[in-house]
Parts: structure tokens; C-alpha cells; sequence
């Protein structure tokens, strides 16, 4: 059970840094922007800054993350998951605030705080 915690703490930091690459990297391609509801090149231009430095908010959080589970795999075996279970709340948090800050941004929010809100709910249980 608790290895179910670490694969999903590490598919949500891999997701993290795929927004990453979607928001910093390839933001300015159309098919990239409507998915986030923008509807026009001039809107994408607008959010284009605030989306690239939420780019590498989100790769800086997949990373952390990554480094968490690497440290906290081995402690997990032995029943001890609190560096997991922080890890999991941080990145929860980090999607509450995304919402709170972009209405818009709702689905990115849900894909990145589900997969850790159910890596909490696995940690906890086991």
C-alpha cells in the first residue's frame, strides 16, 4: 500500500513539470491556450508572462516533490510517510491556490491536486 503513495506522489510531480512544459514552454501554440479557455492569440499574449512564471512554479513544485519521494521512499517501507504526506498537502495547497487566483484554471487545479489528494488518502490509510 504505501508504494501506491510514492507511484502517485511521483506521477504528480511528472504532471507538475508537464504544465511546466505546456505553460512555459509551448504556451504561444494555439491548441496550447484554448485548452486552458483562451480563445484568442491576443488574450494568450496577455497571460503569456503570468503563464510562464506559473510555469516554473509548477516545475520547481514537481521537482521538490520528486526530491521527497526520493527521500522519503525508504522511511515509507517502515511505516513513516510524514515527508510524503507534506509533499502531498504543499502541492494540494498549490492547486487551491491556483484556483483562488484564476477561476479559469479550475481543471489544471483539479488534474494537480487530485493525484496528491489521493497519495494522502493512501499514506494516511496505510
Amino acid at each position: 500500500m504505501p508504494t501506491i503513495s510514492l507511484v502517485l506522489m511521483t506521477v504528480a510531480a511528472v504532471v507538475h513539470i508537464g504544465f511546466f512544459v505546456v505553460e512555459s514552454l509551448l504556451w504561444d501554440r494555439p491548441q496550447v491556450y484554448r485548452v486552458f479557455g483562451v480563445r484568442s492569440a491576443e488574450e494568450a499574449a496577455t497571460m503569456e508572462f503570468a503563464l510562464f512564471n506559473q510555469g516554473f512554479y509548477n516545475l520547481f513544485l514537481g521537482l521538490g516533490s520528486l526530491v521527497g519521494v526520493a527521500i522519503s521512499s525508504d522511511t515509507i517501507v517502515s511505516g513513516r510517510h510524514e515527508l510524503l504526506v507534506f509533499c502531498a498537502l504543499f502541492m494540494i495547497g498549490a492547486a487551491i491556490v491556483l484556483v483562488a487566483a484564476n477561476h479559469k484554471l479550475w481543471r489544471g487545479a483539479v488534474i494537480q491536486g487530485g493525484l496528491p489528494a489521493i497519495a494522502l488518502v493512501v499514506a494516511l490509510v496505510a
